[in-house]
């Protein structure tokens, strides 16, 4: 298949005026950015496009299958107890400390839908780690699984945060504890709340190389933004895809899209708690009505049985997990013809597997994004024929992301030259919790410093190949530890 139209005359139809995709300008904290006209101005928005969904299924969990429309009376009624309840109140934290389960988005939808700021623990922490995260961000109320209420018992004594433990027995959350189906009354309507675009919405802790965890927060503004750029590349790969009149020269052969009744499909193989799961998974599905196929536990072959099953169309990971399913032994057993999209992100792929998935699946194309827990996920993009065009390239950006390479003393570098990867959107955090110093070091002006190194082609693809303390020094070259990984 060929591509039909440049990148630029498809952008320019997808953000023109009037059309979903329309960009304008806005001032955010001093800086000027360039925006989605008509994203939804905050994320309770989002969450109440579900409303229209109803019946339709929204979350496919182990034997579990709940409806767009019990979803949302869960996070009306989860909403009423925080506030009613727990006394929530607009700009306070509420953490959510579990694995992937249905709760994790109930709780993440009621948090943010009554102006609170939404805590993403790490199910992975220890005992500390929690506790750090949860005194750094002065949680009043955890949300958590049997397990996070476990590890964090000692820290909600000593800090005096409130706890509602999901999927407890009768009378095993102890002393400090609430069991969700004791607090959170179906029925119950959610509370009105009044909340602005730059509101904080999400604090996601990133760990860097050095020192303690640090807060990433994010806008209502910023994660609603990063949510649109996903949808206007796709968008833009869409409008360059469509076919010309029949019998027309240039015309080309349109890949196969959705089949008449089927639901598009997200599989979750990433936790929640980190950015990609949230952001572009999980609230894409929440917001275009898609199924979210959670899986509690990667596994390949399992993953596998999903894809078949609940007819999969998108599959966003790590490289190793697209490793992991084409390596499988039982790949070949499984019906894997809805994949439409086969990628993901966090990691450099080596084009050997950009070209072995393009082999692998009968409509599935290959896809990466860089982006960052600091750019809502949202970056520089790669697909289809682009991809297989440029297989070491993580792509390029829609117009409300603008990048740029810079040296040392923060000047822009001309396309070829390697430099620090800097990133300028209305995506991007605001700041880290309650660290003015780290915020000032990573925000320039609007521009986030990567601390990634990289280089743009002539045509605004972007290579990343390191991160800047990664590079090695060897015999006066300098060596990236990004290409001996692809290699």
């Amino acid at each position: 298949m060929r591509v039909a139209g440049s990148y630029e005359e498809a952008v320019a139809q997808v953000t023109a005026p009037g059309q979903l995709f329309e960009i304008s300008d806005v001032e955010v904290r001093g800086v000027d950015y360039r925006v989605f006209t008509y994203a939804p101005p905050t994320l309770r928005q989002v969450f109440d496009s579900a409303r229209v969904q109803d019946g339709k299924t929204f979350i496919v969990y182990e034997g579990e299958r709940w409806t767009f429309a019990e979803v949302m009376r869960h996070v009306d009624a989860l909403g009423a107890a925080l506030v009613n309840r727990y006394g929530v109140r607009k700009g306070d934290r509420v953490a959510i400390g579990m694995r992937n389960l249905p709760e994790w988005v109930i709780a993440f939808a009621a948090i943010l839908s009554v102006g609170a700021i939404s805590v993403s623990l790490n199910a992975w922490w220890t005992e500390d780690e929690l506790s750090y995260a949860l005194q750094d961000s002065g949680t009043s109320v955890l949300i958590a699984d049997p397990e996070r209420v476990t590890s964090t018992r000692l820290a909600a004594g000593r800090l005096g945060f409130r706890t509602v433990a999901v999927r407890s027995a009768e009378g095993a959350p102890g002393a400090g504890a609430d069991r969700y189906e004791d607090v959170v009354h179906l029925g119950d309507p959610l509370p009105a709340v009044d909340i602005a675009p730059d509101d904080d919405a999400t604090i996601l802790y990133t760990s860097g190389t050095t020192g303690e965890p640090k807060g990433a927060v994010s806008t209502h503004r910023a994660v609603v933004q990063a949510l649109f750029a996903f949808g206007c590349a796709v968008t833009v790969q869409r409008t360059r895809a469509a076919p010309a009149a029949p019998g027309t020269p240039g015309g080309v052969e349109l890949p196969p899209d959705l089949l008449p009744g089927e639901q598009p499909a997200f599989i979750l193989i990433v936790p929640l708690f980190h950015v990609t799961g949230c952001v572009p998974v999980m609230l894409s599905c929440f917001y275009l009505g898609m199924k979210l196929v959670m899986m509690y536990k990667w596994d390949p072959e399992a993953a596998l049985e999903l894809i078949e099953r609940e007819r999969v169309t998108n599959f966003v990971g790590v490289p190793t997990q697209s490793w992991d399913l084409l390596e499988s032994p039982r790949f070949a057993d499984f019906d894997t013809s809805s994949l439409l999209s086969v990628g993901g992100g966090g990691a450099p792929a080596p084009p050997k597997l950009v070209q072995r998935v393009e082999d692998s699946f009968t409509r599935g194309r290959p896809q990466i994004g860089y982006g960052l827990t600091e750019t809502n996920a949202y970056g520089p993009g790669n697909s289809g024929e682009d991809y297989l065009a440029h297989p070491d390239s993580t792509g390029r950006a829609v117009p409300i992301m603008e990048v740029e390479i810079r040296d040392d003393d923060r000047r822009r570098l001309p396309a070829g030259e390697r430099g620090e990867i800097w990133l300028k959107g209305p995506n991007v955090i605001r700041g880290y919790w309650d660290k003015p110093e780290d915020t000032g070091e990573a925000l320039v002006d609007g521009w986030l410093r990567t601390g990634d190194i990289g280089h743009l082609d002539e045509e605004g693809f972007l290579y990343v190949e390191d991160r800047a303390k990664d590079v090695v020094l060897r015999a006066g070259e300098n060596v990236y530890s990004a290409e001996v990984e692809a290699a």
